[in-house]
Order: C-alpha cells, then structure tokens, then sequence
C-alpha cells in the first residue's frame, strides 16, 4: 500500500571506465557546492553512490516526484555543466549520465514488508528509475 505522498526509491546502475576510477572518485571529493544545491533543490535526497569492482557503480537517493526531479535537473545549468564533464567517466552510455542511467527494480523493502505484515500503510513506493 501506498500514500499519495509518497517517497519513492530510485536505484540505478553505471560503469566507470576502470582507467578513470581514481580520477572519478576524486570528482566526488567533493562536489561541487553548487551542484550538491541543485541536488537537493531537484528534491532528491538520501542520495548515495556505491563503488564496486570493475566500476560498477550504483546510485540510489529517495523523492517524492521523480519525474519533476529530472525535469529540474534537465533544465539546469549548473547540472548540464556537470554532467557534460561526467559523461566520459562511463562506459556504453549515450547522453547525460543523470538521464540515462540503466533503472534498476526494487523487488525488496524491509520496510514495506514489515508495515503490509502488520497491515499497515506505507510511505514508499516499490519501483525506481534514475540518473
């Protein structure tokens, strides 16, 4: 079950060029200032990315309008700047990293389980798409 408010969990999947993982990680220590705003100011949050062998990276962060997210990001300049730096640090894609990332389906939440056992509603969706 679930709230017409609700939280939706967006997960997705990337390859960093193994070359440029050293350089790909250091991008990210820190962000920049201005990009972080624009995360945040999309409404996205809890956003984390996951390193793993080979540059398998995989993304996840939590909103409450997925689409209006990447609609504000799409139209952002501070995002395009960014990601137009992003693009070369991955492998087989085609288009802005932050609009073409390969979605991944939920198919388990703790949390979820846990509230439809004891028949209660919850605030998340099961399902995520991403960038």
């Amino acid at each position: 079950m679930t709230s017409a408010t609700a939280t939706k969990r967006v997960c997705f999947q990337l390859t960093v060029r193994p070359e440029l993982l050293d350089e790909y990680i250091a991008r990210h220590t820190p962000v920049w200032p201005e990009m972080l705003a624009e995360i945040a100011a999309s409404g996205r949050r809890n956003y984390s990315l996951f390193l793993g062998e080979g540059g398998r990276l995989i993304g996840y962060y939590e909103t409450d309008d997925d689409e209006a997210a990447q609609a504000y990001l799409a139209g952002s300049d501070v995002a395009a700047r960014w990601e137009a730096e992003m693009g070369r640090f991955f492998v087989g894609l085609e288009g802005r990293p932050d609009q073409a990332a390969t979605p991944l389906t939920e198919i388990f939440n703790l949390h979820d389980q846990l509230a439809a056992a004891r028949g209660t509603a919850t605030d998340t969706t099961e399902e995520g798409t991403a960038s």
